[in-house]
């Protein structure tokens, strides 16, 4: 299964409609053309599975212990702000104003690959977020990451 990935940018109409990338479709199973779940991402963008992957995600959610406090709360906080999207005829997806609200998104959205997901941003959050991490920082981590912390 081809991952996704590219980084791609696409206006937001008045109706929170954003275009997806015909390269990123390219790259979905047969299965998931066009439904998807997006939800709030870890850091200030949205997090948007297709179907098949999002079901990975929540095969993984539900090992998680439904017995400790710490479980519960994941779980709940996590999946609060999961939609189960349909991409349009126009291979549009309208995002739901409360999370376009929280990512700040308003006009524009930087839509990027990321593997098995794909993060939604506004134009600004992204570039603050890039602008985190130096390339010095950005190649340890790779490093790091890419060999497991193995020398």
């Amino acid at each position: 299964m081809p991952s996704l990935k590219g980084e791609y940018e696409h206006s937001v109409d008045n109706k929170g409609r954003v275009s997806f990338p015909a390269k990123l479709r390219k790259a979905l199973t047969p299965r998931s053309q066009d439904r998807f779940t997006i939800l709030r991402g870890l850091e200030n963008c949205l997090y948007l599975y297709p179907e098949d992957r999002w079901e990975k995600v929540e095969e993984h959610l539900s090992n998680i212990s439904d017995f400790t406090r710490e479980g519960r709360m994941v779980k709940r906080l996590f999946l609060r702000t999961a939609e189960d999207l349909t991409l349009d005829k126009q291979n549009r997806l309208a995002l739901p104003s409360k999370l376009m609200e929280y990512a700040g998104i308003d006009g524009k959205a930087v839509i990027v690959g990321t593997g098995d997901r794909i993060e939604i941003w506004s134009p600004e959050e992204y570039a603050i977020e890039l602008g985190k991490i130096s390339d010095e920082k950005y190649q340890e981590s790779f490093e790091r990451v890419m060999t497991n912390g193995e020398s």
